[in-house]
């Protein structure tokens, strides 16, 4: 039996895994919930960019969209940035009894986290407690490609000296937030929210201890780097033109320091252009992520992602939807697991039911 779903949000992750709902024989799209008043009321498949008419109506009535009484909500909503707005919406469907699969608050990948503030966390344990529901934050990055991915690498280890997971992407066609976030685009002397250490930790390391967990250590310290690379040339854009002398690639970690030593790190190195920071590493292949792992044995892993239909799409779209594509594809294992927080850890093997028809 199909799962019913509820989408939120129809951003440039929601409305291309809305696409993929409409043909998939697992999942029924029953709602579609938008924040933004100039998209109320217009029909789904027009605010997804489609030929073919849902007969859905996006809507901003949270209750109209809980009384469909869906198995789960897949949220697509802003960043953590917008803590308030998502904790208030998505508690609203915890409380009645409606899962909720979301790659929006990042923090909650590892809900454990010491640095997730308690305002953040204790309202989402008493809805998942008063509606008997469950709550799962994903994605890629963060998300699977340096949770799911490192954890099952040292799996295959009998010593780790040091694991690493980067992201090695061009954004030249990324349309999210890198000005303010990342300082991409701005100058040089710009600081950009996630250059302060309490904001990276806070955006983009919870894998961090979620990993160190794992392994059953505890962390003395997380610490992070940030660097930056200026374009001496105009740089085009999906969002304009990045002019000579500003920042056109930034890179950073997030180290774990285990008894004096970085043991657990995440990497970025993000460009706009391939040719942009040479110096910085790159993937074997243009655009992926990487796992690196010095132990016994060591291990080295990268993974494309691509598409091949044609439609000229980008490898940093490619990520993108297999983001939203996680949290969807973990409705049904989310549903069987008892009321509360939901990790990677929680989980069964999702092998994709249903994707190949």
């Amino acid at each position: 039996m199909s799962k019913r779903v509820v989408v939120w949000g129809t951003g440039f992750v929601g409305r291309m895994v809305i696409a993929e709902i409409l043909d998939h024989p697992d999942f029924e799209l029953v709602g579609v919930g938008v924040s933004n008043p100039d998209k109320v009321g217009r029909d789904a498949g027009e605010l997804c960019g489609l030929d073919q008419k849902t007969g859905i109506a996006a809507t901003d009535d949270v209750d109209a969209l809980i009384a469909l009484k869906p198995d789960a909500l897949v949220h697509y909503g802003p960043t953590a940035a917008h803590a308030d707005a998502n904790i208030d919406l998505i508690g609203r469907f915890l409380r009645a009894g409606i899962d909720v699969c979301s790659t929006a608050m990042t923090p909650w990948v590892w809900p454990q986290m010491k640095q997730n503030p308690p305002n953040w966390i204790k309202p989402i344990e008493e809805a998942c407690a008063d509606g008997k529901a469950s709550c799962f934050t994903t994605g890629i990055d963060p998300g699977f490609a340096n949770d799911l991915f490192p954890m099952t690498l040292m799996g295959l280890c009998s010593k780790v000296r040091t694991v690493r997971a980067s992201e090695l992407l061009d954004y030249t066609n990324y349309e999210g937030d890198y000005e303010s976030e990342m300082g991409i685009g701005r100058e040089a002397d710009f600081t950009p929210l996630l250059e302060y250490p309490e904001m990276l930790i806070m955006a983009w390391g919870a894998t961090v201890p979620m990993i160190a967990h794992a392994a059953g250590i505890e962390l003395d310290d997380i610490t992070t780097t940030w660097e930056k690379w200026v374009t001496p040339t105009d740089r085009q854009t999906a969002k304009g033109v990045i002019k000579a002398g500003n920042v056109a690639a930034v890179r950073f970690t997030i180290n774990g320091v285990y008894r004096g030593e970085t043991r657990i790190q995440l990497e970025h190195v993000n460009r706009i252009g391939r040719d942009a920071a040479p110096d910085w590493p790159s993937g074997t292949t243009d655009d992926v992520y990487r796992v690196d792992i010095e132990g016994t044995p060591s291990i080295s892993q990268e993974t494309a992602f691509r598409f091949t239909d044609g439609s000229g799409r980008d490898a940093a779209t490619a990520g993108c939807l297999s983001t939203g594509l996680r949290a969807l594809n973990a409705v049904p294992a989310v549903n069987d697991l008892p009321p509360g927080w939901v990790t990677p850890l929680d989980l069964p093997l999702i092998a994709g039911h249903g994707t190949i028809r």
